[in-house]
């Protein structure tokens, strides 16, 4: 279903999207979906288990692939635990049934020293004290639904109809509904 929104989605704006059934770390593996990843101009890592998004990517040929796509210039797009896994640390739950407590788990890395907080104006600000438990050095970014942290040209911007508020360590929460964002850290572009 996921990837049926998705593609339904990213059409309106003439982009057409290819399933690359990675579901698991033997998937995750395979080189030949390592290669189309490889070449993909866009990427976009759709929404689940942010546990399991992260650990089937993390270090396997698809997800370095996908990572190596984005420094060569492919645009890369998350949403909820795909947004997560792009961050050096992705939130899963403590504890069953606990839906608020959270713990970390490594993520890709590729927004470093930080974790995102998805469906901040729904249910993920109650993530917030656990998270900041977790990790007391971490930026923490609240993204609203329906809206993105987006990185372009050198810095991050809001878009969409909702907010993005930034936590850093230290500091009081920032919130901003349309362009710029400070606080969030750079890409790391390199490995």
């Amino acid at each position: 279903m996921a990837v049926h929104q998705a593609q339904s989605w990213f059409h309106r704006f003439g982009l057409g999207l290819l399933e690359l059934a990675v579901y698991t770390r033997t998937q995750a593996q395979d080189p030949e979906l390592a290669k189309l990843a490889a070449g993909a101009g866009f990427c976009y890592i759709a929404g689940g288990d942010p546990g399991l998004v992260a650990k089937v990517l993390r270090e396997s040929p698809v997800g370095d692939a996908i990572i190596a796509a984005w420094r060569h210039g492919a645009v890369v797009a998350g949403s909820s635990a795909g947004a997560m896994a792009l961050c050096s640390e992705t939130l899963v739950r403590q504890s069953f049934p606990g839906h608020t407590q959270r713990r970390a788990l490594p993520g890709l890395g590729v927004v470093p020293h930080a974790a995102v907080l998805p469906h901040h104006d729904t249910f993920g600000q109650k993530w917030y004290p656990s998270a900041r438990a977790a990790l007391p050095d971490t930026v923490l970014v609240g993204i609203d639904e329906r809206t993105s942290a987006l990185w372009e040209a050198g810095l991050w911007r809001c878009l969409g109809a909702g907010g993005v508020t930034v936590y850093v360590p230290g500091a009081a929460a920032v919130r901003v509904e349309t362009g710029p964002i400070e606080g969030i850290p750079q890409p790391a572009v390199t490995d």
